[in-house]
């Protein structure tokens, strides 16, 4: 029996291809310090684990929970957002709870966009945003993201032709994989934007916690006008380390919201009871783990840009999400540097060839590890004689 088409245009997973020469590494009994993954290596805060345990000895919660989702998470999304954010949301017509923002991610081209029409992406970015658009049969162009303009689309380049055909563009901050921020001057020139050429905008806000500095990310819906051109996605795998918990929402535009709501009335009818309780629990909670968390990771991020800069490697500290975005040095593409390091030097960094066509001549690193294996992959990469 053959796969469909749909199945068979599906983009091949880039990193999938990174796994297997880490699995064949560590195979061979080699001590591999793995800077390539974007999993939390933290555990999940006691108080939510606790909180999912109760819940799941609660008969209740073995049934099914309603279609869209638990009254209770969705008051609880709403709650946070005005605390951190000061957005008012309805939580009635403004919530959908989703099953991780991945999944969100994947489906709002299926919810919004008709076969062959244009959406926009970022470049470097997010791969899966590709599984959405070959799912729902659109078209797509990427703008780029380039470091002269922090790593912010220039809206002024994308050709006349595209921003009339578009419908619908996704942005990323704080961004994966460069880790730059955005400010409230550019979610502004994006209303803005939007309501010029009819667009609608999605922001994926998954490291929106993570800022450094003192500065705090802001979230696109506090900018007048934003929920009039989109909705914004938050999940809760990297503010609470819940990766594997596969737990998130999107708040914004009414109608965006339904049309979420209706795909997942057909596809999902709604997640664990309890795993919403325990998503209720860290969004209502103690956030002191969140600050513990972003303190951990800036501490980190010093300490390996530190490194870096110390063996003449020229870096720019990132500003905030997990992710450091790393130079590669001349008479290396991303995929030769990444394949060099791993060979030679036993550290495994993420090419950036593997986020698009502008992802070229970098590297992604993830913090995700203990400050002193940091610091060794940067002596064993000192050691090359590289820089």
């Amino acid at each position: 029996m053959e796969h469909s088409n749909r199945i068979k245009k599906l983009p091949v997973q880039f990193f999938a291809t990174l796994v297997q020469k880490v699995g064949k590494a560590i195979a061979e009994g080699r001590d591999i310090i793995n800077l390539g993954q974007g999993n939390p290596d933290q555990q999940t805060p006691p108080h939510i684990v606790k909180a999912l345990q109760q819940a799941a000895e609660d008969p209740s919660t073995h049934k099914y929970s309603p279609f869209r989702g638990l009254t209770e998470l969705k008051q609880a999304a709403v709650d946070f957002y005005k605390s951190e954010y000061g957005v008012d949301i309805n939580a009635e017509t403004e919530v959908a709870i989703l099953f991780g923002t991945k999944t969100g991610l994947v489906e709002l081209p299926m919810c919004l966009l008709n076969e062959g029409d244009l959406m926009l992406l970022p470049d470097p970015g997010y791969p899966d945003y590709l599984s959405g658009v070959v799912l729902a049969n659109v078209e797509y162009r990427t703008f780029p993201l380039k470091a002269e303009n922090n790593f912010l689309p220039d809206y002024n380049s994308i050709p006349t032709r595209q921003r009339e055909l578009a419908k619908l563009m996704y942005l990323n901050y704080p961004n994966n994989p460069t880790g730059s921020i955005a400010d409230k001057a550019f979610f502004e020139e994006t209303v803005a934007f939007a309501k010029k050429n009819n667009i609608t905008i999605l922001h994926d806000f998954a490291y929106g916690a993570i800022g450094f500095n003192g500065k705090k990310p802001i979230s696109f819906l506090e900018v007048e006008g934003a929920k009039e051109v989109g909705v914004e996605m938050y999940t809760l795998s990297k503010t609470y380390n819940m990766a594997g918990w596969r737990v998130g929402f999107a708040v914004g535009n009414s109608k965006i919201i339904e049309a979420l709501n209706i795909i997942q009335d057909h596809m999902y009818v709604s997640l664990f009871p309890a795993v919403q309780k325990a998503a209720v629990e860290a969004l209502s909670g103690s956030q002191d783990c969140v600050r513990e968390l972003v303190a951990r990771y800036e501490s980190r991020r010093n300490v390996f840009i530190s490194a870096c800069r110390e063996i003449g490697w020229n870096v720019t500290a990132p500003e905030g999400s997990f992710f450091a975005w790393l130079p590669v040095p001349n008479g290396f593409t991303s995929e030769e540097f990444a394949d060099y390091l791993l060979e030679r030097a036993n550290v495994v960094v993420a090419p950036g060839k593997g986020f698009g066509e502008y992802g070229e001549g970098y590297i992604r690193v993830g913090l995700l590890i203990d400050e002193d294996r940091l610091v060794e992959a940067v002596d064993r990469i000192k050691k090359l004689n590289i820089f």
